[in-house]
């Protein structure tokens, strides 16, 4: 059997799927290959994980036709409050009420509505569970053999398998990176007191300690807890029985949500860092973690790969009008440009954060309280800061203002 399309994704993933019905709203066709089994990956328990997605990422998800599917399911973040070990002064980002910096959205809701959007999209073709064994990148076009013995051509390769990307190591592309020796324990929890759309990062020595105000459910306040210890911990923190977890989690957060309780088990994930030397080659173009991996301190890991998919889609819809071929090495030039230095500034910048705040002592404490206190006072860095927080800094695609193409 043979499969023809404009665009072969390999990576069914949040990355993969949003590109693929963003593409099909510019009749751009795509098919996505991905091992997931769907019946598996679309149970509750499938992963408990919730997202914060950036304003700017959120407009790009309305604008491709999931308004209605997510609506009601996202937390907006009003209020962004930082801190250095709960001691004064605390460094405290506002947005209006119509305008949040971004949403708090459990991963099984985005899951779920991306594919029933790629079901229903006229010119995606997902299939699942699939497995490519052989590509090839020629000039002319790119070509996959998948595991059952069908075969698929198309003009460009996506590659949108995560950070361990086959396709990017078939490539060739270095890649930098290292461990934190850090790990995130990771649930949900109920709490006794609301959380008032607030986000709440506490900083320490051994990791950052994050409170994400999420949805109430059945009358019930919730918000998920990122704690990040040292990896040779993760194992004995996650298995903490109740009463010392929460004692912990309450001590660590100065008690602000009041009682807590498990609306979701903790899991634990090591953390790492890694970027790509190049993010296109020929025929190619990576997306999303198969390009970049950063520590969630800011929690833009998700965000950046939805502005990668932002970008790609306007390029290659300009390019589509102008009767160009798809992967013509101009168009992917471009995306590399548009997308290199925004996913550097980010990684770098995340990456910075966890050394400056991973310094021990009084001094460093004091010091780092210093710098809270003239941010605090210079409206224009704030602003800047809730900017790109928000995803609305530099030059935007349209399709994270919410505009078509």
């Amino acid at each position: 059997m043979h499969l023809k399309a404009d665009v072969l994704i390999l990576g069914g993933g949040f990355a993969g799927m949003t590109l693929a019905v963003a593409l099909d709203r510019y009749n751009i066709s795509s098919i996505v290959v991905d091992t997931s089994d769907p019946i598996r990956m679309l149970e509750k328990g499938y992963d408990g994980r919730t997202t914060a997605i950036a304003s700017s990422c959120w407009k790009l998800l309305e604008a491709i036709g999931l308004k209605e599917s997510l609506e009601g399911k996202g937390c907006p973040i009003h209020t962004v409050r930082t801190s250095d070990q709960l001691k004064a002064p605390d460094l405290c980002f506002e947005s209006s009420k119509d305008n949040p910096s971004g949403y708090m959205l459990e991963n099984r809701y985005l899951r779920q509505a991306l594919y029933e959007a790629t079901l229903a999209a006229e010119h995606v073709t997902l299939l699942q569970p699939a497995h490519a064994v052989e590509t090839e990148r020629r000039h002319d076009g790119v070509s996959a053999t998948l595991a059952d013995g069908r075969k698929i051509t198309a003009s460009l390769l996506v590659g949108a398998e995560g950070r361990a990307s086959p396709t990017r190591q078939a490539a060739g592309i270095n890649l930098t990176g290292w461990n934190y020796n850090h790990a995130a324990v990771i649930c949900t929890l109920f709490h006794e007191k609301p959380h008032h759309h607030i986000a709440h990062e506490i900083f320490y020595p051994k990791g950052p300690v994050a409170l994400l105000p999420m949805q109430d459910q059945e009358g019930r306040h919730r918000s998920a807890l990122v704690w990040t210890v040292p990896r040779q911990e993760a194992e004995a923190v996650k298995n903490l029985p109740e009463r010392p977890f929460f004692a912990e989690v309450t001590r660590l957060t100065g008690g602000i949500l009041g009682k807590l309780d498990f609306a979701s088990h903790p899991t634990a994930y090591p953390l790492s860092f890694q970027f790509t030397s190049k993010m296109t080659d020929l025929r190619l173009a990576l997306i999303a973690d198969a390009a970049h991996g950063i520590h969630p301190i800011a929690g833009q890991g998700l965000n950046l790969g939805l502005r990668d998919v932002a970008a790609l889609t306007e390029i290659l819809v300009e390019g589509r009008r102008l009767g160009m071929d798809l992967g013509d090495a101009i168009l992917l030039e471009r995306y590399a440009r548009w997308r290199s230095l925004d996913n550097f500034a980010i990684a770098a910048g995340t990456d910075a954060l966890v050394r400056i705040f991973a310094v021990p002592g009084k001094v460093a404490s004091f010091v780092r309280r210093v710098g809270f206190k003239a941010i605090n006072n210079m409206g224009f860095i704030k602003n800047f800061f809730l900017a790109e927080a928000r995803g609305d800094s530099g030059k935007l695609p349209r399709l994270l203002t919410g505009n078509s193409l």
